[in-house]
């Protein structure tokens, strides 16, 4: 799946014309490398997400197409650091 449907998807970016914003604005690095809109996302992919001052870490759990908005964040784990 493609990294701006997959933000959308798990709802980690609400609109995916603004994930694919982020991503081409280089806001959206996937181990440790920025990453275009295209990037096919993997099982086990660390995304890093920069919006604003606050970055948001995590560890690509799940890919499925539809999801409903309660078991969205199922599809991704939170990494502490």
């Amino acid at each position: 799946m493609r990294l701006d449907k997959y933000l959308k998807v798990s709802r980690l970016i609400k609109r995916r014309t603004v994930a694919n914003e982020a991503c081409d604005g280089g806001h959206v690095t996937v181990n440790g490398r920025p990453a275009k809109a295209s990037y096919d996302v993997k099982v086990g992919d660390v995304l890093a997400i920069t919006l604003g001052q606050r970055t948001l870490k995590v560890e690509v759990v799940a890919v499925e197409d539809n999801v409903k908005k309660d078991a969205a964040a199922a599809m991704y784990k939170e990494i502490v650091e």
